[in-house]
């Protein structure tokens, strides 16, 4: 079963069991992935749907940080939920070594020696890890690794 059917058929069943919360978060997703097509004039692929649930979580997470800021603990909680919901469509987190290993096999491609090559490795690495790694802490790694500190 691909991604979209995997949705079409859990936003049937959250309407079913009248999951009010699950149902709002599924047709997001669903619109996020018809945007995305618009503007691609094309179908999506499995790693630009990856990319694009990585950028709906980013977006739930600063969301999080600021409703929790501004002391709004009830869209706290519904922001939590829209991503745990959103999560389940992801493929699980990398570890570190994962990502240490990929990050040392894009700097060999890349052929980077210096702090000024982050985004030559950055540009071959993200595709490869999206959905499976924040890309602020991969950049952070990369980062350091280049500076060698």
């Amino acid at each position: 079963m691909n991604f979209r059917e995997k949705i079409t058929e859990d936003m049937v069943q959250a309407a079913k069991n009248r999951e009010k919360i699950r149902l709002s978060a599924l047709r997001l997703i669903k619109t996020g992935m018809h945007n995305r097509e618009i503007d691609l004039k094309r179908e999506m692929n499995e790693a630009e749907f990856l990319q694009m649930l990585a950028s709906m979580v980013k977006q739930r997470r600063d969301s999080i940080e600021q409703f929790g800021k501004g002391g709004r603990a009830d869209l706290v909680a519904h922001e939590e939920e829209e991503l745990r919901i959103i999560q389940e469509f992801m493929p699980r987190p990398l570890s570190d070594e994962e990502i240490d290993r990929e990050i040392d096999r894009a700097i060999d491609e890349a052929g980077a020696a210096a702090p000024k090559d982050l985004g030559k490795v950055m540009k071959i690495l993200m595709p490869k890890l999206a959905g499976k790694a924040d890309g602020k802490t991969v950049g952070e790694k990369v980062k350091a690794r280049l500076t060698g500190t």
